[in-house]
């Protein structure tokens, strides 16, 4: 196999420099490589922008993180935190809605937006509106208040003992670096309660009169239903284990066509005996080839097989997820090998190869046109015999049988 991989890899270097067999000088080699770099960052961003072609999972359910937050959510407050959201006064310049939002993810990409999110998205507009904006603008302000009175309040505290301390010593009250008096802090952080208290108490008013509105309510109760998230859920997990398949179909897409139309022309100049041309076109070959390898490696670190199989070891190994990493130690390999034979035993088989080539008067070795009389091929020098060892006659290397007595030639091949 190892001898297999070196015959290959020199082939293919010595396909990459040399036009008709001989060497390319190094300014067109270097001419060549910045083509080619120029190239695969094109190709890699085309790959990118054909990615995103169809919406993702977070576009087709846009609603999905922040409900799933809500459901997590213990605090007290979570209502009106998402009334609050759906309400967001300092963005009144925004002119669309959370629906139009929402659906702006469809325009110019595949895939549609849910109807359940859809659903949430108009809960919220009808939630959205100038006297809801005001409300919460108020509460915000209060809440900005009490919270300015308790760190008031943090620094009379921290400053209280130290002025008990200028007092107890007898230090007069003009020397004091402090801004309120000892005889003064209660008095100070007693005001300051009782109005944090009354904000508070008028915050806690304004929040039940937000909740209590229709729309509100309605809001809410579908934030409840259990079967609506269910179904939303069952959803977005179905979306996210296909969703890099569909990446990986749409990149093959784009890739397949530019790998074929290389491939055309690099066979039809090596026919032809179009040597620039042929170089070239090999090169993008193997250009195109490149990010397509990446993909797939990509693909098996989170696509849906081996998604599947992570799913299978979380459950049945618990906490022990780096014995994951041990399975894709073993696995690629294996792919590797499973994919090494096959282009060893069908695409580059020499036997397949010479079968073809001798077929069409080429070389068994290079695959250039020769006269069916050329002992050595003009082109690369290979001998294009060997001696039968049964009538001891020149039949074709690589061949199975003699073309002279039929006799298996496997043997004499190796």
């Amino acid at each position: 196999m190892f001898a297999g991989i070196r015959r290959i890899s020199s082939r293919f270097f010595n396909q990459s420099r040399t036009i008709n067999n001989e060497p390319l000088n190094k300014v067109s080699l270097i001419v060549i490589i910045l083509i080619d770099i120029f190239i695969l960052i094109n190709v890699f961003t085309g790959l990118d922008d054909i990615s995103r072609w169809h919406i993702s999972p977070t576009e087709t359910y846009p609603c999905y993180s922040e409900w799933q937050n809500y459901r997590t959510k213990t605090a007290p407050d979570k209502d009106y935190e998402i009334v609050r959201l759906s309400s967001p006064y300092y963005n009144s310049n925004n002119q669309l809605s959370f629906q139009q939002n929402y659906q702006r993810a469809e325009v110019g990409h595949l895939g549609k937006v849910s109807k359940t999110c859809l659903q949430y998205a108009n809960y919220k507009d009808k939630v959205n509106n100038p006297e809801k904006q005001q409300i919460i603008k108020t509460i915000d302000q209060k809440q900005a208040k009490i919270s300015m009175l308790v760190q008031a309040n943090n620094t009379i505290k921290s400053q209280y003992d130290s002025t008990l301390l200028e007092k107890i010593a007898g230090q007069g009250r003009e020397q004091s670096i402090n801004q309120v008096g000892a005889e003064k802090a209660k008095q100070v952080l007693e005001q300051n309660n009782r109005q944090i208290s009354t904000l508070k108490q008028e915050s806690s008013t304004l929040k039940n009169e937000l909740l209590a509105k229709p729309e509100s309510i309605s809001f809410i109760a579908f934030l409840k239903n259990e079967n609506q998230f269910k179904e939303l859920d069952k959803g977005y997990q179905k979306a996210s284990f296909w969703y890099p398949s569909i990446q990986l179909a749409f990149q093959s897409l784009f890739l397949l066509p530019l790998i074929l139309i290389a491939l055309s022309v690099h066979k039809f100049a090596q026919r032809r005996g179009y040597g620039l041309i042929s170089l070239i076109s090999w090169h993008l070959l193997v250009i195109f080839f490149i990010p397509l390898i990446v993909k797939i490696f990509e693909f098996l670190q989170i696509g849906a097989i081996f998604k599947f199989i992570f799913e299978i070891i979380s459950a049945l190994l618990g906490g022990l997820l780096f014995l994951i990493n041990y399975v894709y130690i073993l696995l690629i390999p294996i792919i590797g090998f499973v994919i090494i034979q096959f282009f060893q035993k069908f695409v580059f088989n020499a036997k397949v190869q010479a079968a073809s080539r001798v077929q069409k008067s080429r070389c068994v070795n290079c695959a250039k046109k020769i006269r069916q009389l050329d002992t050595y091929c003009p082109h690369c020098g290979y001998y294009q015999y060997i001696e039968c060892q049964n009538c001891h006659n020149l039949t074709y290397k690589h061949l199975s049988y003699c073309k002279h007595c039929g006799t298996s030639q496997n043997s004499s091949n190796l």
